[in-house]
């Protein structure tokens, strides 16, 4: 019976490897139109999937600085702020966010939201294959494409749409900054006339792109 057991469990381990790896390496090439984010909206979903080159830089360069400064150089992990992150539950403080943009991509196209050690044992997995399987550009691409940037709005290109009228391929700094203010709770800020902690922290990030082009912190994409 045990032997039976540990029959099934390898088996389902092995296919689910298989289904996983050939599930990602698909998405390397084709464009990822819905999500479980997505699907489970209770809301009419707005998306439009743009391609990196139809995607102005400094949209890469606002969410490089206000989400992962390290995306070019990290394996998809950034481990001294997870460190950070651990050290500040030890000592009961407020949290900062220690997910990088590899991450929260594995969990917004192959995962649900929430928390659970489950999920997020999911989420390393799916990360440490895209990192593997696809390359940065790729990562960016997908990233931003599916991420929350509004109340039933996925994607930077319909972010853009619902908050300035027109395309993402021609952002300003200030807009990209102030739709990558939004990205860490889309559902409660607003792009447009924000509050005043999302102004100030658009008003940060602004700030922050002229660091990401002069260190080259988006080099892994453009150079």
């Amino acid at each position: 019976m045990v032997l039976r057991i540990l029959k099934f469990i390898a088996k389902f381990v092995l296919w689910f490897v298989i289904i996983s790896v050939a599930l990602v390496l698909v998405l390397r090439f084709v464009p990822v139109t819905y999500t479980a984010t997505m699907l489970m909206d209770e809301r009419s979903v707005t998306r439009d999937w743009e391609p990196l080159s139809r995607i102005d830089r400094n949209m890469v360069s606002a969410v490089i600085a206000a989400e992962d400064s390290k995306f070019c150089t990290h394996d998809g992990f950034d481990r001294e702020a997870i460190e950070e992150a651990l050290e500040e539950r030890a000592r009961g403080e407020r949290q900062r966010g220690a997910s990088t943009i590899s991450q929260q991509t594995a969990k917004n196209v192959f995962l649900w939201q929430g928390g659970g050690w489950f999920r997020k044992g999911l989420e390393a997995y799916f990360t440490f294959l895209i990192e593997n399987l696809w390359d940065k550009r790729r990562i960016m691409e997908v990233y931003l494409n599916v991420a929350e940037t509004g109340l039933g709005t996925y994607g930077v290109e319909s972010g853009a749409q619902r908050y300035f009228g027109h395309s993402a391929a021609r952002l300003s700094a200030d807009e990209a900054s102030r739709i990558a203010a939004v990205l860490p709770s889309p559902k409660t800020r607003e792009a447009v006339n924000p509050g005043g902690f999302t102004a100030r922290y658009g008003n940060t990030i602004e700030a922050r792109i002229g660091v990401v082009r002069r260190d080259g912190l988006d080099a892994c994409i453009y150079d």
